[in-house]
């Protein structure tokens, strides 16, 4: 009995002494166990999404941006040397009740996303995760503390369905109506006699005496509607009276006759001078009549389809402030100018008083007719950036989020939404800008189909080599599955510093 003691505790002396033998050795495989520093819910702290570094005890905004803090839950770790091993098929032990992460990015390149935790290929820095807003919408939603919104003056207003009035804005030329002018000329040979107009620019009245003229021809048919008169033919006297109307004299004797204005306006043009010869059809003055302009203007094409011949316009002159001309759009001319895109329309104005001079310039306004039922916003909630169109919704109380919508024309500060926003919903009209900065670091363009933006961003020439590095850098921190000792971490870390730029 003795002996079987003693061979027993025998075996058991050299199993243990080779067991130490073989834990000494400095290859041997091992394990080491997680030896958890806090309980199993874990240490819960605040931290901001965008400054990781922040750490706080309790809820409230970040130092830095002012964005909301968002809860967190340390994991358990293993002992204080470092991490000697994981847990968790991501690499880290989640705490009962913590939200999952959707993905693991670095602050400063915001655009690649990892799907392990590890150390950024790009930055010296641990990758911070992305957690999900609870709401099922993919983390599009961006929270800020209200209190925090009221200090950073964050206002918002409803979209509203009403009527929108189409109308251009646009600057006009006067010009002369080309209808209202005329030409006087010289029915006859001979001279003239007389001038009574005898500067551009003078004013006359219908009817007045232009030119006193002598003429031989004129002379002669007098002097035949005479005879004709005395003979009692009637059919002579009415030859000979028709024959001299058409040399454009009168019915009176002598040889000299008058040249009559034949409408009211100014003398555009003088040509001849007292004393002139003249020759049939021979052209004296041209005048024009200015009770009726025309304002030619310029429509951007795409409000030209707004613009009808007949529909009503208003000019105002900084020469007469307050006073307003009203008018009508008298022809749209048929080609667009290919250089500045624009249609030419001619408007027509009364201008009795002759307030209305050639060469003035006008803001003109043009009237193009109601649209009914239209969804209508502040054009100041409106963010464009030439590739997408977002209003920021304002969901509920700190919470907000963006909207790809369609916009239509816009006018005194109002903007017509086509598509994307419903009547009521209230958007963000002051310090939208700080909510779509944050909703871009957030990834939530991408969801809305309008994250090809980010491929502008300051200090990244090229995507295509970045996200090259990122495939490169993936399989290195997949690997963090299979590292069961820091020498092992040690290498991969060494690894991804090789490759960060």
């Amino acid at each position: 009995m003795k002996t079987k003691t003693i061979v027993v505790l025998s075996v058991i002396a050299l199993a243990a002494a080779s067991g130490g033998w073989w834990l000494a050795q400095p290859d041997a495989p091992h394990k080491h166990k997680l030896e958890k520093r806090v309980d199993a819910q874990g240490k819960t702290y605040y931290t901001c999404a965008m400054h990781p570094q922040v750490k706080q005890g309790e809820p409230g905004s970040c130092p830095i941006c002012g964005m909301k803090l968002v809860k967190r839950q340390e994991a358990a770790m293993a002992d204080t040397n470092g991490m000697e091993g994981m847990s968790g098929k991501d690499g880290m032990a989640m705490a009962d009740g913590e939200q999952k992460a959707l993905y693991w990015y670095d602050p400063m390149v915001p655009t690649q996303h990892f799907d392990k935790p590890g150390k950024s290929p790009f930055m010296d820095m641990q990758l911070v995760p992305k957690y999900g807003d609870g709401s099922g919408g993919g983390g599009t939603v961006v929270e800020i503390d209200p209190r925090m919104a009221q200090n950073l003056g964050l206002r918002t207003a409803p979209a509203k369905t009403g009527t929108f009035f189409q109308r251009v804005e646009a600057v006009g030329s006067v010009a002369l109506d080309e209808r209202r002018i005329v030409t006087v000329e010289s029915r006859t040979a001979g001279w003239i006699e007389h001038l009574d107009v005898r500067a551009e620019g003078d004013v006359v009245k219908k009817g007045q005496r232009l030119a006193a003229l002598y003429s031989p021809d004129l002379f002669a048919a007098k002097q035949e509607l005479k005879l004709a008169q005395d003979s009692g033919d009637a059919s002579l006297a009415k030859a000979s009276q028709q024959r001299l109307r058409l040399l454009g004299g009168g019915a009176g004797g002598g040889s000299q006759s008058g040249v009559f204005a034949p409408a009211s306006g100014f003398v555009m043009e003088l040509m001849v001078r007292e004393g002139a010869q003249l020759s049939p059809g021979m052209p004296l003055m041209k005048l024009a009549d200015l009770s009726q302009v025309w304002l030619m203007v310029e429509i951007p094409e795409v409000q030209a389809s707004w613009v009808k011949e007949g529909r009503s316009a208003e000019a105002h002159l900084k020469s007469l402030p307050g006073k307003v001309f009203e008018g009508r759009v008298d022809y749209l001319y048929p080609s667009l100018d290919s250089m500045t895109r624009t249609l030419k329309a001619r408007l027509v104005f009364d201008n009795a008083d002759g307030a209305l001079r050639p060469g003035m310039f006008a803001d003109v306004s043009l009237f193009g007719g109601p649209q009914e039922n239209v969804v209508l916003v502040p054009s100041e909630a409106v963010i464009r950036t030439g590739t997408r169109t977002v209003v920021m919704v304002a969901e509920s109380e700190g919470r907000y989020r963006p909207a790809a919508v369609e916009v239509g024309p816009e006018r005194n500060g109002e903007t017509v939404v086509l598509s994307g926003l419903e009547e009521g919903q209230q958007v963000v009209v002051s310090g939208q800008f700080l909510i779509d900065s944050e909703a871009s670091l957030l990834g939530a363009y991408q969801r809305i189909g309008a994250g090809s933006d980010m491929k502008g961003m300051t200090g990244m020439d090229d995507m295509k080599g970045m996200e090259g590095m990122s495939e490169s850098s993936t399989p290195a921190m997949n690997d963090m599955d299979g590292m069961k000792d820091m020498k092992g971490m040690a290498e991969m870390q060494d690894t991804m510093k090789e490759k960060a730029p």
